[in-house]
């Protein structure tokens, strides 16, 4: 049966530059990748056609030899046309796919215990594992929120061990080769056709063991701390708001970088102001003489005092906008708007005076006599 051509196999012309040919095979790898497609032993057979039609196409002097000869290229001493890598007996030794595929991925070297951890976190190379992140939930006032602010919080988190300086070790004790995988910092295990590769359960990829561990750490390179940071709130934020501060996670291991601090942000209920967005919403009880009478009232914002203008005759839920006094946009620069809805109070008891007033008010005006309005009355006079 003829093999498949390696420039189809990664869905690339034949003139394709070398970081096209890296694209494609990545992107083919991760399709066919026996963890991604355990028991299916088609996709297996693809991971190792790719595999193979990578590791030519990648090395100049191959590819030319290919472009030249095609697969004749690499025909064994019998004329049986062996693999130049992939699953062959080719250079005198057994070559794993998954070699190819760590150095596409950036995971050569000593690993980092597992094949994707590179690719969607988790790991680092050289035996190292990434510190992880760290939230941590801070609540504050609706007015901090408006203006922004600046606080410090504690929390306690592992840092690198200051006696051995995240080593592990005892100071003045070695470090010996690790007995399971001899220094490779992997173990390789079979699964059929399939040679698989992981980081050493027994040094946890390092290649070595502490002779005497550290007293301090017992071996982990890291301990618990109370940590203070300073953290600038921008104006703006609002219930679930997340700010990242890099760096300021948990410490990594055996070189590892450390994780990020994440601080969810709580924004407590105002008594005055309710939000919506970056709009305010606030609701202030008028006497009805200045609703009738019409004036203007001073109102508190979170910024401070503003005027309003109630016009003669305002009827009770008339709402009011403040351009420019409700909460700072985060992303961007102004603010929201703070709305002000009116509520006419009613008095719940009168002076003998006031009644004397308002009773020829009612008689004047001939409220006396039709005690609800026109508009509505006209609607339903003939339900009576």
């Amino acid at each position: 049966m003829a093999k498949e051509d390696y420039y189809e196999l990664l869905g690339v012309q034949k003139g394709a530059s070398d970081e096209e040919i890296k694209k494609a095979y990545r992107k083919k790898a991760v399709q066919y990748h026996p963890d991604k497609n355990q028991g299916n032993k088609e996709a297996e057979e693809m991971f190792k056609k790719v595999s193979e039609a990578y590791e030519v196409l990648k090395d100049p002097e191959k590819r030319s030899a290919y472009d030249r000869y095609g697969h004749a290229a690499f025909a064994g001493p019998g004329g049986t046309g062996g693999a130049p890598g992939g699953y062959s007996q080719a250079g005198g030794g057994f070559h794993d796919p998954f070699d190819i595929f760590r150095e596409v991925f950036g995971q050569g070297g000593g690993g980092g215990g597992g094949i994707f951890e590179e690719m969607f976190g988790g790991g680092s190379r050289d035996g190292g594992r990434d510190g992880s992140d760290l939230r941590y939930d801070l609540e504050i006032s609706l007015e901090d929120a408006a203006k922004g602010v600046e606080r410090e919080i504690s929390f306690r988190k592992n840092v690198t061990c200051e006696r051995c300086d995240g080593s592990g070790a005892e100071p003045g004790s070695k470090r010996t080769t690790c007995p399971t995988c001899r220094g490779a910092g992997q173990v390789r295990r079979s699964g059929g056709i399939i040679v698989f590769t992981q980081t050493c359960p027994t040094c946890g990829g390092a290649g070595t063991r502490v002779e005497k561990v550290c007293t301090a750490c017992h071996g982990e390179g890291r301990t618990p701390k109370l940590t203070k940071l300073n953290v600038r709130i921008p104006a703006g934020v609002e219930s679930g708001s997340r700010l990242r501060s890099s760096g300021n996670g948990e410490a990594g291991l055996a070189g590892g970088q450390a994780g990020d601090l994440y601080i969810v942000i709580t924004v407590k209920e105002h008594e005055l102001f309710e939000r919506h967005g970056d709009d305010l919403f606030c609701e202030i009880p008028i006497k009805y003489t200045l609703a009738t009478l019409g004036g203007t009232i001073e109102i508190p914002t979170l910024f401070g005092k503003a005027s309003v203008k109630i016009g003669a005759g305002t009827q009770s839920a008339t709402t009011f906008r403040l351009r420019g006094k409700g909460m700072p946009h985060l992303r961007g620069s102004g603010q929201g708007d703070q709305l002000v809805r009116v509520h006419v109070e009613v008095p719940s008891s009168l002076t003998s005076e006031q009644r004397r007033i308002l009773e020829e008010f009612a008689r004047v005006s001939g409220d006396a006599d039709h005690p609800v309005a026109k508009s509505w009355f006209d609607k339903a006079k003939k339900f009576f």
